[in-house]
């Protein structure tokens, strides 16, 4: 690996986490959370630049003059690291660093101290029982070792706990400093292996993490130690809450606009029709003529919310990604491994087998007059696949399946759209009927969200292992969304026709085939969110996601694959 600086804020958090310190320093990645934005606004007070300062024992006019620099940008190529302190006071050849952390201290004693301990009344004894946090420990040092390299005597360090309003003082000694030494080494040791260190175990840290829904902690060590399954995860950290909003822009004429914090839509007109606070929004889909500014682009980006442009049938025309989700150390394992073409057939039986399965299943709980025979060939299909030695013999099982079961997929619809679907079979270009027409919109947003959930893996959607890759081809989203075909699209179709959700009068036909009216795209949009935002309980890990969710785990499980944390693949099914 080409050497390079490191920085000193990601060394501490080797001393933290060893995986933490590899997904920041090596892949990039970062994740903010409520503690980062806390410490973020905690140092935007102090990381205004200063000027810089003069050197050490310069004949600079008032050189010996005590000041306060702020930002101080130092590096070493001799120590291999590069820091911004937030404050230096200097005096002189005396430098003192001092670094400002969100939190509090660490307490030794049993007994916290009171909200009234940031005053002046505290005892000796409970000053005593603060200490810094290792990790601060490691970055004050790294500071004093670039201070003394520049030139300057480094007598203390000071840690400012912005919580409690309380500085800390520590004596600059070789203890310090050698212990700052050795977790730089071992970092430098870390990043230069390019493998990504394995996660901790069930550690009280991987909780407040905001990377764990990344890193899937306990879920990896569940995986690498099939023996634990029985009992399943202990803790169930991932993922968090699902309270973004998906939006949806469909209504020709509406511009997408952005005033302050809120994301504001409007009419040809130009009267507001509906606003709403970014905070809210996880990803904007914009289909047929719609319009988006470039400064709601920006402030989508800046909050890392994927905007998708669609064509008015549904088709995915272009992606609008934030740069946080690039990872070159994934992409370089994705790229080597699905060269492999044992790995691909891995990949290939574990989503065949499952999509199968959920074809049966779903066939098992619509269909009343069902022949056994259907299902009993479904499950020998499932078996052959799963032991399949070629690709290419998983894709003639896969096919077969699909034929059986869309032999029988009239029989889960009610009249009429039963036997129109009868008549014509499964068709999608172009969709003959409102049954085909709405499986094939629901694949196509499936697709969408595959691709947005391998992007947030940072995972290249073009570069698959089942399906072939192709210019302009999201093979791997194509993958991903197998199992979930059945469980989210199908699914969808075969409620909306019987509930009467959808109907004829929802549906145009042409000679250019059957399409979605604006009603009908509506009726559709609101029973896919419905249907993604349905929870349901994870066979092996035991936690409820939405399917939304779902998507986004089973995309990282991969990212996680590809990468060599876990040994083998299994996909959702359900029964």
């Amino acid at each position: 690996m080409e050497e390079s600086l490191l920085s000193i804020r990601n060394v501490g958090e080797y001393a933290y986490c060893p995986r933490l310190f590899y997904y920041m320093q090596v892949e990039g990645v970062f994740v903010p959370s409520v503690d980062t934005e806390k410490g973020i606004a905690v140092h935007k007070r102090v990381d205004q630049p200063s000027v810089a300062p003069p050197e050490p024992g310069s004949d600079v006019p008032d050189a010996d003059r005590p000041r306060s620099v702020r930002s101080l940008t130092l590096s070493s190529e001799t120590l291999g690291c590069v820091a911004v302190l937030d404050l230096a006071e200097i005096e002189g050849r005396v430098a003192v660093p001092v670094e400002y952390r969100k939190g509090r201290p660490r307490r030794l004693s049993a007994d916290p101290v009171s909200t009234d301990a940031k005053q002046s009344e505290n005892t000796t004894e409970e000053a005593e029982s603060m200490v810094p946090w290792p990790t601060d420990l490691v970055q004050v040092g790294l500071q004093v070792l670039l201070l003394e390299e520049a030139g300057y005597e480094v007598p203390r360090a000071v840690l400012y706990y912005a919580e409690e309003k309380r500085r800390l003082t520590i004596p600059v000694g070789d203890e310090l400093r050698n212990e700052a030494r050795r977790v730089l080494e071992e970092a430098k040791q870390c990043a230069a292996t390019g493998i990504r260190p394995l996660p901790l175990i069930e550690d009280p840290k991987c909780p407040r993490c905001s990377l764990q829904p990344i890193c899937l902690p306990d879920e990896i060590h569940l995986m690498r130690e099939q023996e634990q399954a029985a009992s399943g995860i202990r803790r169930k950290l991932w993922p968090p809450r699902d309270d973004g909003i998906h939006v949806v822009a469909q209504q020709d004429g509406i511009r997408v606009g952005v005033n302050g914090g809120e994301l504001r839509f409007t009419g040809k007109d130009g009267n507001l029709v509906r606003a709403m606070p970014l905070v809210n929004v996880e990803s904007l889909s914009v289909l047929g003529s719609v319009q988006v500014s470039t400064q709601a682009v920006r402030a989508l980006a800046d909050r890392n919310i994927p905007v998708t442009f669609l064509s008015p049938a549904g088709r995915l025309i272009a992606m609008i990604d934030p740069m946080d989700s690039v990872s070159a150390e994934v992409r370089r394992a994705q790229v080597r491994k699905l060269d492999d073409c044992r790995a691909r057939l891995e990949l290939t039986r574990a989503l065949i087998t499952a999509k199968i399965n959920n074809q049966r299943t779903l066939l098992m709980r619509n269909h009343e007059r069902l022949p056994g025979s259907v299902t009993d060939e479904l499950a020998r299909l499932v078996k052959s696949a799963a032991q399949a030695t070629e690709i290419e013999s998983v894709r003639g099982y896969e096919g077969q399946a699909a034929s059986l079961y869309f032999a029988h997929f009239s029989g889960m619809l009610n009249e009429p759209f039963s036997t129109m679907f009868n008549t014509h079979g499964r068709k999608r270009r172009p969709p003959t009927d409102p049954v085909n027409a709405c499986l094939s919109f629901a694949y196509t947003m499936l697709t969408h969200e595959c691709v947005a959930a391998l992007r947030s893996a940072r995972l290249e959607p073009a570069i698959g292992g089942f399906h072939v890759s192709r210019p302009g081809r999201p093979a791997l989203a194509l993958d991903l969304m197998e199992p979930f075909r059945p469980l989210i699209a199908d699914s969808i179709t075969v409620t909306c026709f019987n509930r009467g959700e959808l109907t004829e009068g929802h549906f145009i036909r042409t000679a250019a085939g059957c399409a979605f009216t604006d009603a009908g795209r509506t009726a559709f949009f609101n029973a896919y969110a419905r249907r993604m935002d349905t929870e349901i309980t994870h066979p092996v890990f035991g936690y409820k996601l939405s399917y939304r969710r779902m998507i986004v785990l089973h995309a990282r499980m991969i990212a996680a694959w590809l990468v060599g944390d876990i040994d083998s693949l299994a996909f959702l099914t359900t029964r």
